[in-house]
């Protein structure tokens, strides 16, 4: 009997060979990424059955992965494992469609619970968290500035905020720059923002990028 297919998603080698071995009795991992986009290409082609992925990769983070994936298969299965542990990380992972969000510093064996939820579509928060995050989950609340934007606008404030130039993030999205510093601004004037610096703080701010 086929074991299921899990792919790793994380910038951080050392964590996916940890990683690597403790799903190793329960799952076959098909494949380690180190970035965002890495991670699109590799799920389109290797159709795993479950993604592990953290939420901050460059390029391209964990979470705008995700949103990438769902719009071609909105079945696809994703666990994010990561050193946030602010509920509204979890928040924002779980409305975009994650299958379970489980901080590092927890025991092992919660990845592994959560992997084996998402397989029967179930899904699995962390248990220190569970509370706080249904209990926000039910609180008003301002909205989340950065879903007033595009996923391509998050996208390309993601690179800008990692310090890549319009040229750059041109070549690597297969765009003009013209079309770059469009997305740029219609982004400012939709946040009310005025400066670069202010761009990377939000960045920054809604865990769009990290540093």
């Amino acid at each position: 009997m086929s074991r299921p297919r899990v792919l790793l998603a994380d910038d951080h080698r050392v964590v996916s060979e940890g990683l690597k071995h403790l799903l190793a009795d329960d799952f076959e991992l098909v494949g380690i990424v180190e970035d965002g986009r890495a991670l699109v290409t590799e799920a389109r082609k290797l159709r795993p059955d479950v993604i592990v992925a953290d939420i901050s990769m460059p390029h391209l983070n964990g979470i705008e992965a995700m949103i990438q994936l769902k719009k071609e298969n909105d079945d696809i299965k994703v666990v994010f494992l990561t050193m946030h542990h602010e509920p509204a990380y979890a928040r924002r992972a779980l409305e975009a469609g994650a299958a379970g969000f489980v901080v590092k510093h927890s025991a092992p064996a919660e990845l592994v619970m959560a992997v084996h939820a998402a397989l029967k579509g179930q899904t699995f928060i962390t248990p220190a968290l569970a509370g706080e995050v249904l209990r926000k989950a039910h609180e008003p609340r301002d909205g989340d500035a950065a879903n007033l934007l595009t996923s391509r606008q998050r996208e390309i404030l993601q690179l800008l905020a990692e310090g890549r130039s319009a040229k750059e993030i041109a070549a690597m999205l297969s765009i003009s720059p013209r079309t770059v510093e469009f997305h740029k601004y219609q982004t400012m004037e939709t946040l009310g923002l005025h400066t670069n610096a202010e761009l990377v703080h939000f960045a920054i701010k809604q865990g769009i990028v990290t540093i």
